[in-house]
């Protein structure tokens, strides 16, 4: 008997609720069997209750098989330090979702600002750290007197073997999925550790774990860039790479550079994946300044739809979930080919509704 899967939908805050719609009219179409219940967060949540993330909020999302999530903040709402509500970044810690996975590929050629790339041809994935590095220090960092702060970089070994377990697990899954498909490119399942070690002892540290998971994985290459370095590599030669493995905010600035590679954070998924929840979330932030307007782009969440449907799919041997994550990455591509299709920020002239609704008229 088909799986029925329970979602927490978080819409957020700004274009969040915007987009989640468009999420939620693609997953109608996909033929399976979806439980939806929405619940409050965010900034919006806060004004009205005191609260980012209530609890009730956060039971549900560790008794959902899934969450959705639109987008949460404001920079106008904040904390009584300066610092803006982080409810998205709270999750994470809370739930433990130590894997970032932050998928880049190019569906278009004329999304990407390089030149001679062609469609399908950059397609790796950033996987940040998730719950350790630098962010480790958000809620513990200390101001001394007014004239000094400190924030400290947090590398565990238990913590960096499970995300880099997680790399290798994941590289040696997309080599498999090439293959099934008849992928006629020669790129290896690789996977590349982005650090500072030349540096930072906690990087060296970082680098070293790295090397002793990669023992067990003779079948997948091991490669490693400093993260200065990975900046520049991600702009001259971003087809060479697969996955990329790295400290937390190391991750959370590269995926943004290479999200530009591919037409901005609109076209750029994310899932955020624990041993017993995942969250699943467009990479853009609530951009209060376009919310209501019908001008935001859709992809990015559709996608990152697409991408709970597989991580469920894997986790629950439902291969018709697989199947449906792949008529959305389809769809998807179907859809943006042409240069006019798409939203204003990938140069196109559709609406939020309208991309949408043909993204799922497609699927």
């Amino acid at each position: 008997m088909p799986n029925k899967y329970e979602i927490a939908v978080l819409p957020g805050d700004g274009i969040g609720p915007d987009v989640v719609d468009e999420a939620l009219k693609v997953l109608a179409k996909v033929g399976i069997d979806f439980n939806f219940q929405e619940y409050p967060c965010g900034a919006d949540c806060y004004l009205e209750c005191g609260d980012p993330l209530p609890h009730d909020t956060l039971d549900a999302c560790r008794r959902a098989d899934a969450t959705l999530l639109g987008a949460m903040g404001n920079p106008e709402v904040r904390w009584p330090d300066g610092t803006e509500l982080r409810p998205q970044v709270d999750l994470r810690f809370k739930l433990d979702l130590y894997a970032g996975v932050r998928p880049i590929f190019l569906y278009a050629t004329h999304h990407t600002p390089l030149r001679n790339i062609v469609s399908g041809e950059i397609d790796f994935v950033i996987l940040r750290e998730n719950v350790e590095g630098l962010f480790a220090a958000m809620d513990s960092g200390i101001v001394v007197r007014d004239e000094s702060a400190i924030d400290s970089m947090v590398i565990t070994r238990t913590g960096t073997e499970r995300v880099v377990r997680y790399a290798f697990e994941l590289a040696r899954r997309r080599g498999s999925e090439r293959k099934g498909r008849s992928v006629t490119s020669c790129r290896p399942s690789k996977v590349t550790c982005v650090d500072k070690a030349n540096i930072l002892r906690s990087m060296a540290f970082f680098r070293d774990v790295f090397n002793q998971v990669a023992e067990n994985y003779h079948d997948v290459l091991c490669d490693y860039a400093y993260v200065d370095a990975m900046a520049l590599y991600l702009i001259q030669r971003p087809q060479e790479y697969d996955v990329m493995v790295m400290e937390n905010m190391y991750g959370d600035i590269l995926s943004d550079l290479a999200a530009g590679l591919v037409g901005g954070m609109g076209m750029a998924p994310s899932g955020d994946i624990g041993e017993d929840a995942a969250v699943f979330q467009p990479s853009h932030g609530t951009a209060p300044d376009i919310s209501g307007k019908g001008i935001a782009n859709p992809t990015g969440i559709i996608l990152s739809a697409g991408m709970m449907l597989r991580w469920l799919g894997h986790r629950h041997e439902d291969d018709e979930a697989i199947t449906a994550a792949e008529r959305i990455d389809r769809a998807v591509g179907q859809v943006l080919k042409e240069p006019k299709s798409g939203t204003p920020d990938i140069g196109g002239i559709m609406s939020t509704g309208d991309l949408g609704t043909e993204i799922a008229e497609t699927v």
